[in-house]
């Protein structure tokens, strides 16, 4: 069967740069390829150490034969041989060279004919072979099909380039949040949260601070964190710093930590949890977290609320996952996003909004904590709409807690 436009036009979409990972274009390289030489196993292999790996193969029907993960000694397969020149690439017939037909392997597949070509990385590397086998012979095979799968194979070679380059980038950033854990490159400063009327501080939300290279704000950090798999160490980490701080608050006080669903539910966050002073520790879970479970984080958060310890929902109005994260969870606190405060007593629709929320918390029994204030007029706007509680530059700036209380108080006064 020959190659159509139609699988033509499939397999160029899947090599346009972001469209499908290195997989799926090799997938169907092969299938496409296979199809087109009327043969009935197709394969991409890596050579790891002395070793032909089959990575990708299609060879409907004959997967006890060869599927992806299984392996032969390059001593038994034809490879070394062709990338030295004793067999060539396009073999329509092996019984006609002597080299294939001393080979066990050729009889006990059997092979018949036989189209392999070397995939060569972009720094000259061969990564192993792209092949098509059959176990008749088929003479029909020729010098054009030969140049299709040397172009397929320079295809495969891009994408596995590719795949390669973005491991590569992970394990370096990978390496740099482990680093930054490891060696302590980063520490705790303290947000104060203010009661209305008087201003009083009563509370402090921790923040995460980084001093190591290269020079990133936390949500990157903590994003990178997340895209290598290492978020929920990194949150462990800054977590156990938090904590330490608690031997710091003033009297009264409680300090807010910021958690994601994945680390609350994490046995290593439960062990910190278990032996916090829990009547003075509130998780906050923000809006832009995903929740996939909510009966599972649930579960997790029931044994730390019995002991004491609160749930806060950050960034209440900027979206739905906010107002899922209070209706599934019922928190202890509601925290009112900047977006929504920022300039409210000059919007009517942010007011009328917060109305809604803070008497929405007030219903159902949650305390309100207003986000970034930072001018008299909003804080007069939310005293009057009945906020408990502020936070923002207004009334203090985020710095280490062990700064002395008496001079964090004054600064919020």
């Amino acid at each position: 069967m020959k190659i159509s436009s139609d699988d033509l036009t499939g397999l160029i979409a899947t090599t346009i740069p972001g469209d499908r990972d290195a997989t799926g274009m090799v997938k169907r390289a092969l299938q496409v390829m296979r199809r087109h030489l009327g043969l009935q196993v197709a394969y991409v292999s890596e050579f790891v150490d002395g070793q032909s790996v089959f990575r990708e193969v299609d060879a409907p029907g004959l997967e006890d034969l060869i599927k992806p993960g299984d392996s032969r000694s390059l001593d038994d397969v034809y490879c070394r041989h062709i990338l030295a020149g004793r067999l060539p690439e396009l073999i329509p017939d092996t019984s006609r060279e002597p080299v294939a037909m001393a080979m066990p392997i050729t009889a006990a597949v059997p092979i018949g004919a036989h189209v392999s070509v070397p995939i060569r990385l972009s720094d000259g590397e061969v990564y192993g072979m792209f092949c098509c086998l059959g176990p008749n012979a088929d003479t029909s095979l020729n010098r054009r099909d030969l140049q299709m799968m040397r172009a397929f194979a320079d295809l495969a070679a891009f994408e596995i380039d590719r795949q390669r380059q973005r491991a590569i980038a992970a394990a370096e950033r990978s390496a740099q949040v482990q680093a930054m854990i490891d060696g302590d490159g980063f520490f705790i400063v303290h947000q104060p949260i203010c009661a209305l009327p008087g201003r009083d501080i009563v509370g402090y939300e921790c923040l995460s601070r980084f001093s190591g290279a290269p020079q990133r704000t936390p949500d990157v950090w903590f994003a990178e964190a997340d895209e290598v798999g290492l978020r929920e160490a990194l949150e462990i980490a800054a977590v156990r710093k938090a904590l330490d701080s608690a031997g710091w608050l003033p009297a009264g006080t409680y300090l807010s930590i910021n958690a994601s669903p994945a680390t609350i539910r994490g046995d290593a966050f439960q062990a910190l949890l278990t032996v916090a002073p829990a009547d003075r520790v509130v998780v906050e879970l923000t809006e832009y977290a995903t929740v996939d479970d909510y009966d599972a984080l649930s579960e997790a958060l029931r044994p730390l609320r019995a002991r004491g310890v609160r749930l806060a929902v950050d960034d209440a109005g900027a979206g739905y996952a906010s107002m899922q994260h209070i209706l599934q969870l019922r928190p202890d606190i509601i925290k009112l996003d900047m977006n929504l405060t920022r300039d409210i007593d000059s919007d009517p629709a942010r007011r009328a909004l917060a109305t809604a929320l803070i008497a929405f918390a007030h219903d159902v029994g949650s305390v309100i904590v207003a986000e970034g204030v930072e001018t008299e007029g909003e804080l007069r706007v939310l005293q009057a709409l009945g906020a408990d509680t502020v936070q923002g530059y207004l009334v203090g700036r985020p710095q280490p807690l062990s700064a002395p209380v008496e001079e964090t108080q004054a600064s919020a006064a």
